[in-house]
Order: structure tokens, then sequence, then C-alpha cells
């Protein structure tokens, strides 16, 4: 049925127990998966005041350095159930155009990402990148919780 899973991850714990269900899954029918993580841009000329050029590129660099031990833990994951991984680091201040575009360009036939579950004004201020994954992905998702 599904071959190539999307998993992406923002380093919650949530993320961390989709992750592993998700492997697990991946296991359990063969299929193999793509972590993604998707960090935001740096705008410094959306600041009024001025900010440094090394402040920004050491906040880039933190971001990074951040993504790849979130994406580490997916391929440590994969490895240890013997499923065939590969991970992408993406930059893109909306992460659900970034996993849907990832998730089509790897060929994924199914994305597992977690929900927060925010319910309320919670919800409508904060939004849900996985309801705008949900509303604009062709691509099957599966939601953990």
């Amino acid at each position: 049925m599904f071959k190539h899973i999307l998993l992406p991850t923002d380093g919650s714990e949530l993320s961390a127990a989709a992750i592993k269900q998700g492997v697990r899954f991946a296991e359990s029918i063969g299929a193999k998966v793509t972590g993604l993580c998707v960090m935001p841009l740096q705008h410094p000329f959306l600041y009024e005041t001025e900010i440094p050029m090394d402040a920004l590129e050491h906040a880039a660099e933190r971001y990074k350095e951040l993504a790849d031990t979130y994406l580490a833990a997916i391929e440590k994951e994969a490895g240890e159930a013997g499923v065939a991984c590969n991970v992408v680091y993406e930059k893109n201040d909306s992460p659900y155009e970034a996993i849907i575009r990832v998730a089509e360009k790897k060929g994924c036939d199914l994305i597992m990402m977690a929900s927060h579950g925010r319910r309320g004004v919670g919800a409508l201020l904060l939004g849900s990148e996985t309801q705008r994954v949900l509303t604009h992905s062709k691509i099957p998702v599966l939601v953990y919780r």
C-alpha cells in the first residue's frame, strides 16, 4: 500500500512519539521513510532596529544544529528498525508548504505527522501546521495524537 512515508518533526516530545510510531509502521509494511525538519528563514529587513549580520548567522547556525539533532533522532530510530531512511532540512516560514513540497518532490505516498491538538482560541490564534497540511495536501496524511 504505502511505500514511502514522510515524517516531519519539530523536535517536540509528541513529534518524537509520532516518529517512533511512523518508523514502526514503515517497518511493518516494508516502507522507507524520509525525515523532514523545517526551520524559519532569517529576515533582517523585518526588524526596525539593526541586527548585526553575525547575530543572524549565529541564529541560522543554531537552527541548523537543532534540525540536525532532530533529524539524527529519526535516522537512529529508522536504523534500529532496519528501515531505509533519508533526511531533509528545509528553511521556510510556512512549514506546511515545505512539508507538502518535500513529500511531492521525494515521491512520498503518505505524510505521517503529530498534532498537538490545540482547540478553541489557541488553535485559532496559533494555527495548526497539521491542519494546513490536511487542507492543502493531495497526499494522504496520517495524524498521530
